[in-house]
């Protein structure tokens, strides 16, 4: 596959893989991006030497979010399952995988990232759920979120739909490490350098798989109904088309009073 959307490296006699997200500013989340990233993954799973994979974003900001143009009805119920299918992969990749954040992560961008086996911040990141004032939710997070960093903060993410910084994550132990502006590339090279690149791949590899085999489960057990519950509730509702098509608009969205209406 010819990536477009993304940017593969292999260092270290290929034992680390760096998938850059793009394009800049906002990275979407977009089905492109999906796939490209889909593939890569499974393409460096498959490489017996690569002992970690490092998703970071191009530019100042890990990701925007999903791209919101296909969030429209007609269009959600083949990108949804998709996304789906990927954060699956990911969090049954053979690999650990670190997700290097900086700028905004929000959204879709937000949940790749909290799928990744370690998350490594820079000082000033924010983190945010802004789906709620699309008229929508995230079903990822919904289903991930409270067993990563409990119910209280993961709550208050999805209702709430305002941003959090780092240290509000790292508080909760969902963040692996926050380093200071404009030294995220050096600690996370650091880190790899001095914790993956003396240890042995297989072994590392099958400590990986019995950290994830837990949250793996959970999450393939509940997702399909949090995905029927967004596809065939949610979009049902005006609401749901309203709030995208608001954003679409650049104006404020006009909620029916019970969203039956």
């Amino acid at each position: 596959m010819t990536y477009e959307h993304i940017c593969v490296e292999r260092e270290h006699a290929g034992r680390v893989t760096r998938i850059t997200l793009g394009p800049p500013p906002g990275n979407l989340i977009s089905v492109r991006l999906v796939d490209e990233l889909g593939d890569a993954l499974g393409i460096a799973a498959a490489q017996a030497e690569t002992a970690i994979v490092v998703i970071s974003g191009a530019g100042d900001h890990f990701s925007y979010g999903a791209s919101v143009e296909e969030h429209r009805p007609g269009e959600i119920e083949q990108v949804l399952p998709r996304f789906h299918q990927l954060v699956g992969d990911l969090l049954e990749c053979p690999v650990p995988t670190l997700a290097a954040v900086s700028g905004l992560c929000l959204g879709g961008g937000f949940e790749l990232a909290m799928s990744c086996s370690l998350l490594f911040c820079e000082a000033g990141a924010k983190f945010g759920l802004p789906e709620i004032k699309l008229g929508v939710f995230p079903p990822v997070a919904s289903v991930l979120l409270p067993r990563l960093m409990g119910r209280a903060l993961s709550t208050k993410l999805i209702l709430g739909g305002d941003p959090v910084d780092a240290s509000a994550l790292q508080t909760c132990g969902a963040v692996s490490a926050i380093a200071e502006a404009g030294h995220l590339d050096e600690t996370v090279t650091q880190f790899i350098r001095e914790s993956i690149l003396d240890k042995s791949t297989s072994s590392l590899r099958l400590a990986h798989r019995a950290t994830r085999e837990e949250i793996a489960a959970h999450y393939r057990t509940h997702i399909p109904a949090a995905e029927k519950l967004y596809l065939e509730e949610l979009m049902s509702t005006p609401d749901a088309a309203e709030g995208v098509q608001a954003f679409l608009e650049k104006r404020a969205p006009r909620w029916t009073s019970d969203g039956k209406n």
